[in-house]
């Protein structure tokens, strides 16, 4: 499905979003594909990053998948507005011991209102480690 970006300046919002969210900063979270419903993003790992075992925490990879499915959702959205997550719900298939996270994010269904979105995270050795469907909505700007 061929997907139209409201915004003429699509690209340029969503890589200053990408830029601008102190925490994704923090993380170290940047775009490597930026197409209309479509963002892929990667992350390197870092000691603090790790729970207990070693394993990648899942909060850092969830928050890789919820920012690069906002991401690929607001691509799609008007100049004047901006992209919350409503829900989500992750699927964690293997745990990840690696040095580098990889997110490909698509938009489902875009809508007036919310849009479903997917976002799948690999390990560096291309192994699928989680899957998000989550929903976002697009507000305004005040």
């Amino acid at each position: 499905m061929k997907l139209t970006p409201q915004n003429p300046h699509w690209r340029e919002k969503v890589e200053q979003v990408l830029e601008a969210a102190p925490f994704v900063q923090h993380l170290g979270i940047h775009a490597t594909h930026i197409e209309p419903g479509k963002v892929c993003a990667e992350l390197v790992i870092r000691p603090e990053m790790l729970q207990h075992d070693g394993f990648v925490h899942a909060g850092v990879s969830t928050t890789l998948a919820d920012h690069t499915a906002g991401a690929a959702a607001g691509t799609l959205i008007a100049a004047d507005e901006t992209l919350l997550s409503v829900e989500f719900k992750v699927h964690m298939l293997r745990a990840a011991r690696t040095d580098r996270l990889r997110c490909e994010a698509v938009v489902i269904k875009p809508g007036a209102a919310f849009s479903i979105v997917q976002a799948d995270v690999f390990d560096a050795d291309g192994k699928h480690t989680s899957r998000l469907l989550g929903t976002m909505t697009a507000r305004r700007l005040r």
